[in-house]
């Protein structure tokens, strides 16, 4: 079974950023699935069940904190990873991100080969 990761950012810069910045996954036959906001993201979440979820907070119909939410509260969807990335990083934000389920909280501007060494080590991959 391939692996996915589903990309959700409202910003086509960062859609195309981050999808670049897992080239190297994509190699190796992970799919690489994007969402241009909350609702779009859920919808593909019961559709493609992702291994990875790299998700926003600001974006417009349902924000990042709820789209994980939502994801945390369906049992069906246990085990998808999700890894916020967002600019907002202010410790209330974090503490939102832990109360929802995520699984790890990293603010923009991020690595891209940060995100890339970390989204290889939670699909199991070795790059």
């Amino acid at each position: 079974m391939n692996k996915k990761v589903l990309i959700v950012d409202d910003e086509p810069h960062i859609r195309l950023l981050l999808e670049q910045t897992l080239d190297e996954l994509e190699e190796v036959g992970v799919e690489i699935l994007m969402a241009a906001d909350g609702r779009e993201a859920l919808e593909m979440v019961s559709e493609e069940r992702p291994d990875l979820i790299l998700l926003d907070v600001m974006m417009p119909h349902v924000n990042g904190f709820d789209v994980c939410r939502t994801i945390r509260a369906d049992p069906e969807l246990k085990g998808i990873y999700i890894m916020m990335l967002t600019a907002k990083g202010q410790e209330f934000d974090r503490a939102t991100g832990t109360d929802v389920g995520v699984d790890l909280y990293v603010t923009k501007p991020f690595d891209p080969d940060d995100v890339l060494s970390r989204s290889a080590e939670v699909l199991g991959i070795e790059l």
